[in-house]
């Protein structure tokens, strides 16, 4: 469901130059003429390390998912409907990326808009995972504290992603695809980092030694900004920035340049079709509920699950760079979408035992379908995030990709909390599984239901600079 420092114009330009050198570019890492190596085509410098860095440690703090997913259900003694809706809540402030964006563009603290930000997420998000770790007790006190971490890794998320669009606006989606895959890239390594741990650190040590763990992860965010490179604002331009008649006409420019961009069919169209692809219902909890209670599969399995998800992640990246960088966006969408239902479905295979009257056990099944669902569904969203990029225009990055991202999260929340109601509806709980079949049949059918409305997307090529999608 994830979910990043902003640099000058003239150090951006100076990149992009590189980068347009660099399209023909593998996944090795080469040494360019700026002297930087590069990756994905992207020089490595300390500024775009930071970008990658970030993203790193959003994909290392799934760490603590199997650890958060497992005291749900074994010490709160919670059912499947009430842990989807606890995932749901604690999503909530990726669905206000705006007010972050406003936040840092418009209030420098200590005269930077992003090291600043930056340094204060990755104390939030310790802050976080230290009461997980000791003094949480109760499904109120851990939504509240999962709640902080996403709020740590959402704002630092919009922090970042301001740099990323700055780079990727103006740009074929070929070019802005390849900082988009690095970043993703570095997330995947990150969840490849941290995916076998995640469950041989709870069989081990239990859930509480992993959440202490996962509070000194947020440090490296903070430790990173200080590679951003920010121009420092003087104590004038500071005291512009946060006071008198210079703050509120900054703030209702930014409001209304956001709402002038936003209302353009060319930006809301494509917004709305995110959003609806988004907010199909999947029963999540519910599954993990059948395959622990009922298979039995341990944390210290689900954690070499999760690494070969991670790394089929990266591979989803890997193949979207190279392959499907250049399709045409619709075409992306519905094959993906298409097959992506189709191989849900195998799911129900699983849940009904008929996987093992092929000779293919329980754990090798899981293993299988999870790595192929994951590369297709990685690969099928790497376009959202290029297109949103590309619908941003100048000035306002971080506000404008924040609010089509955070539209995109609300897509991705409801989904989850429609699920948790059909979980509800169909009686599946804790022990009784008996209508998983159907909520898994219907939950996959149900991502059929955007594709009539394809035609929202803008009809381009991969490659192409078409002007629908840039605005100055």
């Amino acid at each position: 469901i994830g979910s990043v420092g902003c640099t000058k114009a003239d150090t951006s330009k100076r990149y992009l130059e590189g980068w347009h050198k660099k399209q023909s570019s593998t996944d090795d890492v080469r040494k360019s003429k700026s002297g930087y190596f590069t990756a994905f085509g992207v020089d490595l410098s300390p500024d775009n390390m930071a970008v990658a860095i970030v993203y790193f440690v959003q994909g290392v703090l799934g760490l603590a998912r199997l650890a958060v997913s497992f005291y749900l259900k074994d010490d709160l003694h919670l059912d499947p409907a009430e842990t989807a809706v606890i995932s749901g809540f604690s999503s909530l402030p990726w669905l206000i990326k705006p007010i972050y964006g406003f936040i840092s563009d418009s209030i420098p603290l200590y005269g930077y808009r992003r090291r600043s930000y930056l340094i204060l997420s990755g104390f939030l998000g310790t802050l976080s995972w230290s009461l997980m770790a000791t003094v949480v007790n109760s499904k109120y006190g851990a939504g509240f504290s999962i709640l902080l971490g996403s709020l740590s890794v959402a704002f630092s998320d919009v922090v970042v992603d301001s740099m990323v669009v700055e780079r990727a606006r103006g740009e074929s989606q070929s070019t802005s695809g390849s900082l988009q895959s690095l970043c993703w890239g570095s997330s995947a390594f990150g969840g490849i980092v941290s995916a076998y741990f995640s469950g041989s650190l709870v069989d081990a040590y239990g859930v509480r030694f992993v959440f202490g763990i996962t509070a000194f992860l947020p440090l490296m965010t903070s430790a990173v900004a200080v590679l951003v490179n920010e121009h420092r604002l003087t104590p004038g331009e500071h005291a512009m920035s946060v006071s008198g008649s210079g703050f509120i006409e900054s703030s209702i420019q930014h409001i209304k340049q956001l709402w002038t961009s936003v209302k353009q069919p060319n930006i809301f169209l494509p917004t709305l079709f995110i959003f609806l692809w988004q907010a199909t219902p999947h029963s999540e909890s519910a599954m993990f509920f059948f395959i622990t209670n009922k298979l039995g599969f341990t944390p210290g399995f689900l954690g070499r699950v999760k690494l070969v998800t991670s790394i089929a992640s990266l591979l989803g990246v890997g193949i979207y760079n190279y392959f499907l960088k250049a399709v045409h966006l619709r075409k992306i969408f519905l094959v993906t979408t298409i097959i992506g239902s189709a191989l849900g479905m195998t799911q129900v295979l699983l849940v009904t035992g008929l996987n093992r009257q092929f000779g293919v056990s329980d754990e090798w099944f899981s293993i299988g379908d999870s790595l192929i669902i994951t590369v297709l569904g990685q690969a099928a969203f790497m376009p959202v995030l290029v297109l949103a990029a590309k619908l941003c225009p100048p000035g306002m990055e971080a506000t404008l990709f924040a609010t089509l991202m955070s539209i995109s999260n609300a897509g991705s929340v409801t989904g989850g909390l429609v699920g948790a109601g059909l979980t509800k509806i169909f009686g599946v709980t804790r022990e009784s599984f008996g209508n998983l079949p159907l909520l898994i049949i219907v939950c996959n059918l149900s991502s059929l239901l955007p594709l009539p409305l394809l035609g929202l997307l803008p009809d381009e090529t991969g490659d192409s600079d078409n002007e629908e999608t840039k605005h100055s």
